[in-house]
């Protein structure tokens, strides 16, 4: 068995009726219009966070795979700069492909041939100066979590 309850309150005349509608205050009219404002700065920095920190993952692992490239090619190939040149110069010529905008070429410093055991390898570090040339606007205050510069570095061996 159920019992509905119902709340009456007299009117002016004095007659029952329904119970008034709670008034708002004067005071809170423009409270929702801050909170909005407050949460959508909060919610679109996050959300141009994850975009920018993924956009440095792709280029970081597209650097990653030119180092490697380069130290592969100077490994195989006779002359180790030339053939590291032409494998981190490929990646320059890609990189602004995608929407990508790279104002700046990425930096292989020479590499290096030193004994490691019985063999030789080859190292390579590509540099890229992200600060001064970002491939993405920059958003207000991401600057202060996101990397000066993006390097990567290969070793190979020689057989």
């Amino acid at each position: 068995m159920s019992v509905a309850l119902e709340i009456y309150s007299l009117t002016a005349s004095g007659e029952a009726g329904t119970a008034p509608e709670p008034r708002r205050r004067h005071d809170q009219r423009g409270a929702a219009l801050v909170e909005f404002a407050i949460a959508t700065v909060v919610l679109l920095t996050l959300l141009f966070g994850i975009i920018t920190y993924g956009y440095i993952l792709s280029f970081k692992q597209g650097l990653t795979q030119a180092a490697a490239e380069g130290a592969r090619a100077g490994a195989v190939g006779g002359n180790i700069e030339a053939a590291v040149s032409r494998a981190v110069g490929a990646f320059n010529q890609t990189c602004d492909v995608g929407g990508l905008d790279c104002k700046s070429d990425t930096i292989a410093w020479p590499p290096v041939a030193y004994p490691c055991g019985t063999h030789t390898c080859v190292t390579v570090e590509v540099t890229y100066d992200w600060k001064n040339y970002p491939i993405l606007p920059k958003f207000p205050g991401l600057g202060l979590l996101l990397p000066d510069t993006l390097k990567s570095k290969s070793v190979t061996q020689v057989s």
